[in-house]
């Protein structure tokens, strides 16, 4: 009978219930839903033996006219066709047109007007700013016409013959545009005025005609810039003279060549000093120097020359304005990287305290994650947002009127500096196409700034990266919601979709699924193997299967192609013990537990009513006085019998005296995740036990489970330590806890609250 009695507790039921499908199991493998490797992208994630792409070197003068807001430039593209095919035209991209009046980006953003409406929002239904692009000329490199026809945000041009594989093609544009004001229409870049000195600050990018991409995935990268999806990319090298007022100060991507032209003898001398001091950043250009190029306001210019190598695009800020500093990090291989900010006195105690020294730790911490920075010069400007591009980024962080800031200002601006340079990695180095997949570059940067950011302080206070923090969205309305796999500019809720959840799910395999160790070997094996290179999300997720042996088929299948989330509940859970035969314990157990168990309430009131036997003795027999917990000498035998029959493996079994406890698990959200409990015991030690995903592989709707305790349980508590983003946590404990909440008597309106730093401020002086 125990035998029975271990076999029901211990057993499986393989079968697959009739609501099962087999073609839906989560765990199923990829097989074609991913493309077919090939001699250009292998099935380990590795790029091929034949892998190629394409180059496009630039040379380019502009100039920037700071009465009319307007930037003039020409170029001269050399592109180089690396692929197996002949080219017969090329395709660039005219960002910039998605500021034309015409633009698709007006038509195809949706409006609405209510009983009252701003001025602003007026504006907003037919656009005023005559943006985009005003192509002077195309030319061949002998100064011919050179056939091209612009397609909205693209232009493609037809070259005399088809581009033969290995050859390369030089050609000429020359353009203008007006700059955008970033305060009245918003963007990525343009200007911002400072109206009590009426002076600008430029942030300046997607300013030039660029090649678009030419892949063996997409061929022609064609799709129209809306200004969600950002941008894919080629690799060249650029030699790119920026003429602005001699009194600005420029920081742009490459390198200066030309310091002594632009650049005063104690400037530089300051900034030799600054390549050796690696902990305290050393002032370039100080507040004073700015304030006083402010009034004086010159009229004439200056170029400054800048050279990168092996850059996907160009950017630079410009003004006056700019306050400078800059600090040495030194790297692995000996070099040098020069971390560097610019900003404004608007945002002086912020960025003078903070800035260079996010940048300095952000290289360090991404290097160790991912590789070694291999770039000269890492920027953070002051452009009042948060955008990217190669070793500049444009961020924000403005001080009150009394130089105080707020902490969510603080950690916003240290924040959204680490985030921005960390797109050094993704994607201006690790090039994913920005264009169909944000969540390629904007994902795997916020995971990584996630990291950095821990590195900072104890108990940074990270907006993104641990599980508990997505749940709120991965449970609200599905229709809102997109699977990751969904291009950019098809994305609802973008930021939790594409830097939230992505960002959760590569930490919930760190931490989680593979571990600390299997994890950080194989994304730094991703960020080696495709760093100057163009991947695919196939290529990420082979590569992290390969590098680390674990299957994660099922992991990319439900949090990256489904919108469901997590909700495991643990539904039932049932405490039992082995019988151990022996008549006299187990009716004496029986006995104890009717004593202590509820009692029915009619049994307790009948006790005192009137029956028959009260009045005729005459019925009562045997069975009305027999006690069947009683034990007989028969039942005695019997278990000495029963005792002499068993196996010293089996007589260990039952001495052992272990609890039972099954436990029925339900998937309610549809994702498959590992099951990790903590089982507490009544002599107050506990012990956490970790389930592998692939028990649901069965069944991933309900499964069933026992655990073995030697010691009674007090409690037991599923997901304890808030690591598969279980977005109901209140079916997770055994037994039930319910969540207290607390409601107000009543609310006033809040007011505008002073920040920590000014109440400190006021407290000081009520106390002196």
């Amino acid at each position: 009978m125990n035998k029975l009695i271990l076999l029901v507790l211990f057993g499986t039921t393989l079968s697959l219930t009739a609501q099962e499908n087999i073609n839906n199991n989560p765990f199923r493998q990829f097989g074609t839903d991913l493309p077919s490797p090939n001699s250009y992208r292998t099935a380990s994630g590795a790029p091929g033996h034949e892998y190629w792409q394409q180059k496009a070197d630039y040379k380019i003068s502009i100039e920037l006219d700071d009465d009319k807001r307007q930037l003039h430039g020409e170029e001269t593209i050399t592109y180089t066709n690396n692929s197996p095919d002949a080219l017969r035209y090329l395709w660039l991209q005219l960002d910039q047109n998605m500021r034309a009046k015409d633009s698709d980006t007006h038509k195809t953003s949706s409006s609405a007007l209510s009983d009252k409406a701003s001025s602003r929002q007026l504006q907003r239904l037919e656009p005023a700013f005559d943006g985009g692009f005003k192509i002077e000329f195309v030319k061949d490199a002998q100064g011919n016409d050179l056939k091209h026809v612009i397609n909205k945000t693209m232009m493609r041009i037809d070259p005399p013959q088809a581009l033969q594989p290995g050859d390369s093609y030089t050609f000429q544009i020359k353009w203008w545009y007006n700059i955008n004001n970033t305060r009245e229409i918003g963007g990525r870049s343009g200007y911002e005025n400072f109206k009590p000195d009426d002076n600008n600050v430029y942030v300046i990018a997607q300013w030039f005609p660029r090649m678009c991409v030419y892949s063996d995935v997409e061929g022609w990268q064609n799709k129209q810039f809306l200004g969600r999806g950002e941008f894919a990319l080629v690799f060249g090298d650029y030699e790119v003279n920026i003429t602005v007022p001699s009194d600005h100060l420029v920081a742009s991507t490459g390198l200066l060549q030309n310091p002594n032209d632009v650049l005063t003898k104690s400037q530089r001398k300051r900034l030799d000093a600054a390549k050796k001091e690696h902990i305290q950043p050393v002032t370039i250009a100080t507040l004073e120097e700015a304030e006083q190029r402010m009034q004086e306001r010159a009229t004439d210019t200056k170029t400054w020359t800048f050279h990168a190598e092996n850059v996907r695009d160009f950017a630079f800020a410009s003004s006056r304005r700019f306050i400078w500093d800059a600090l040495g990090v030194p790297m692995s291989n000996g070099e040098t990287v020069i971390a560097q900010s610019m900003w404004v006195k608007e945002g002086d105690c912020l960025w003078s305290k903070y800035s260079t020294k996010a940048v300095a730790h952000t290289v360090k911490w991404y290097s160790h994650y991912t590789i070694d920075y291999p770039y000269p010069v890492a920027w953070s400007i002051d452009g009042s947002m948060g955008m990217e591009y190669p070793m500049i980024c444009f961020n924000y962080g403005r001080c009150e009127d009394d130089s105080t800031y707020s902490e969510r200002t603080k950690y916003g601006h240290i924040g959204v500096i680490i985030h921005e340079v960390g797109h050094n990695w993704f994607p201006m180095i690790v090039n994913s196409d920005e264009r169909q997949w944000t969540w390629m570059d904007e994902g795997l940067n916020t995971f990584v700034q996630y990291l950095t950011e821990q590195h900072w302080e104890h108990n940074y206070p990270s907006r993104r990266g641990p599980a508990d923090k997505i749940t709120g969205y991965m449970g609200g309305d599905k229709s809102r919601i997109s699977p990751i796999m969904t291009n950019s500019e098809s994305i609802h809720q973008f930021g939790a979709n594409a830097y939230a959840k992505p960002a959760t799910a590569l930490n919930i395999l760190r931490e989680t699924i593979m571990g600390r160790e299997l994890f950080d070997m194989a994304f730094k094996e991703y960020a080696e193997r495709w760093a100057f290179k163009h991947p695919t999300p196939a290529d990420l997720f082979r590569t992290l299967e390969d590098a680390s042996g674990v299957d994660l088929d099922w992991f990319w299948r439900g949090w990256f192609f489904t919108n469901d989330h997590v909700d495991v509940a643990m539904s039932e859970v049932k405490h039992l013990k082995m019988s151990t035969g022996n008549p006299d314990i187990e009716k004496d157990m029986t006995r104890r537990n009717n004593e202590e168990g509820p009692v029915d309430i009619g049994k307790m009131r009948n006790k005192d009513i009137e029956t028959l036997a009260d009045e005729d003795p005459t019925i009562i027999d045997f069975y009305s006085k027999h006690d069947p917990l009683t034990t007989d000498a028969l039942e005695r035998r019997n278990y000495q019998n029963y005792l002499k029959s068993l196996s010293p493996d089996e007589k260990a079994m039952m001495e052992d005296d272990n609890n039972f406890y099954q436990i029925t698990f339900e998937n309610r959200g549809g994702l498959v995740m590992p099951i990790i409990l903590e089982f507490e015991y009544t002599d107050g030690t506990k012990e956490v036990e970790r389930i592998p995903a692939e028990i649901w592989r069965l069944h991933e709707n309900k499964i069933t489970k026992v655990f073995v305790k030697e010691k009674e349980v007090k409690s037991i508590t599923l997901d304890p330590f808030l690591e598969i983003a279980d977005v109901d946590r209140s079916n997770n404990h055994y037994p039930p806890r319910p969540a207290v909440n607390r409601f107000d008597l009543y609310k006033q309106r809040a007011a505008k609250q002073e920040n920590k730093m000014q109440r400190a401020k006021r407290a000081k002086q009520a106390g002196s």
